[in-house]
């Protein structure tokens, strides 16, 4: 009689780990979550909200996306505001003719848990991970416990246990470029996303809920995010989105405050004997272009139908092959986001150098607003991953 915990351990309980969890449990293979956060925790955790057509395509056809489709929206415009003036692009009809869903990631994560459970899986909420072994798929508890089974899908994030127990080369950059991430309890002031380029520095708005939206203020590193008020906050927004000359902000009190530096790394490769690295425990991207989840539901589905093939099917070679098929997939994202942060971001100062890089950034937006084919480029990269 097998003492094995489950076929597949799968460390946390995000939308990696939620996702891989689901399609595994509807091929029939035992899976067991262990998330070191509760169930309330992980239920509230905002995040991300912008869903991809691939996104929406995974959720979909593995009976996860009821939820989405009942309250997500649907968003297929973004636009661009500075000194150049302001110009919308539709991207529903440029590129593949593909739109974002936005539903609040804290939704699906609920979802997602109800649905896993519901499936007859198993999560041990509340339970920390100290260790793991990737050759004898097994996890080592901070009570000093030992979970093991066939597998290890490491989706516990970027300061998880999973990546470290992967020997990989890990690529990284700092962009040298923070955010001050807000979450407003005030509608929408525009219907779709707003980037503002401005002297003082990038804003975004991003609407979220009718009652709540995200906004970004560009700030030095190091920024204390309770320096400023509400009022400040408002303020320096009405300033940088220049809403004297294109309307004012709805407003409302600041309910989420967070300091987001935009760095990136990948790790290769992002598997190592029986251990199996999804979302951002495998490669954490800026957010400038909306990719992260989006990168690890893409992962998660790679990877269910590897370790099905495997575990039903006795075929090893789409788990050989599972580094080789992500991480390319990983690094246009990431090219991508590079080049959203040189177009949204330009260097402070009036010397030559801080000039050039300006100007460059000018030509960018104008690009943008002017040529077709750069407008496609966008649109197909931008949903894409």
């Amino acid at each position: 009689m097998s003492t094995l915990s489950a076929d597949v351990l799968i460390c946390g309980a995000g939308p990696a780990g939620l996702v891989l969890g689901n399609i595994l449990r509807a091929e029939g293979i035992r899976c067991l979550i262990v998330e070191r956060q509760s169930r309330a925790h992980v239920q509230s955790r905002a995040r991300a909200g912008f869903l991809a057509a691939n996104s929406v395509r995974i959720l979909s056809e593995n009976g996860l996306a009821e939820g989405l489709h009942a309250n997500g929206q649907h968003h297929d415009t973004c636009a661009f505001r500075g000194d150049h003036g302001e110009f919308e692009l539709k991207y529903s009809g440029l590129g593949r003719g593909e739109i974002h869903t936005v539903y609040p990631q804290q939704d699906l994560v609920r979802d997602l848990i109800a649905e896993f459970l519901n499936r007859g899986g198993e999560i041990r909420f509340n339970t920390e991970v100290q260790e793991i072994d990737p050759h004898d798929a097994a996890l080592l508890l901070a009570d000093g416990s030992r979970l093991t089974g066939r597998f290890v899908a490491g989706c516990d994030g970027q300061h998880g246990v999973s990546r470290q127990a992967v020997p990989a080369q890990v690529y990284h950059r700092d962009h040298g470029v923070s955010w001050f991430a807000l979450l407003a309890q005030a509608p929408p002031s525009l219907a779709g996303v707003m980037y503002a380029i401005h002297p003082n520095g990038f804003a975004g708005h991003m609407a979220r809920t009718a009652t709540v939206t995200r906004y970004y203020l560009q700030v030095p590193q190091g920024f204390d995010p309770n320096a400023w008020s509400d009022k400040q906050i408002w303020d320096e927004l009405h300033v940088r989105m220049r809403a004297d000359q294109y309307g004012e902000l709805r407003t409302g009190p600041i309910i989420e405050r967070r300091i987001v530096d935009m760095t990136s790394h990948v790790m290769d490769p992002i598997q190592h004997g029986t251990l199996f690295l999804a979302g951002d425990a495998a490669s954490l991207i800026s957010p400038s272009a909306a990719k992260g989840a989006n990168l690890a539901l893409m992962a998660a589905e790679v990877l269910a139908r590897a370790l099905a093939t495997q575990i039903n099917l006795g075929d090893a070679q789409p788990l050989i092959r599972y580094s080789a098929e992500v991480l390319p997939r990983i690094w246009r994202a990431q090219e991508f986001s590079h080049w959203m942060i040189n177009l949204l971001h330009g260097p402070f100062g009036n010397d030559s150098h801080s000039v050039f890089l300006r100007s460059l950034q000018r030509a960018r937006l104008e690009s943008l607003r002017d040529s077709r084919a750069h407008q496609d480029f966008f649109a197909e990269n931008y949903i894409g991953v």
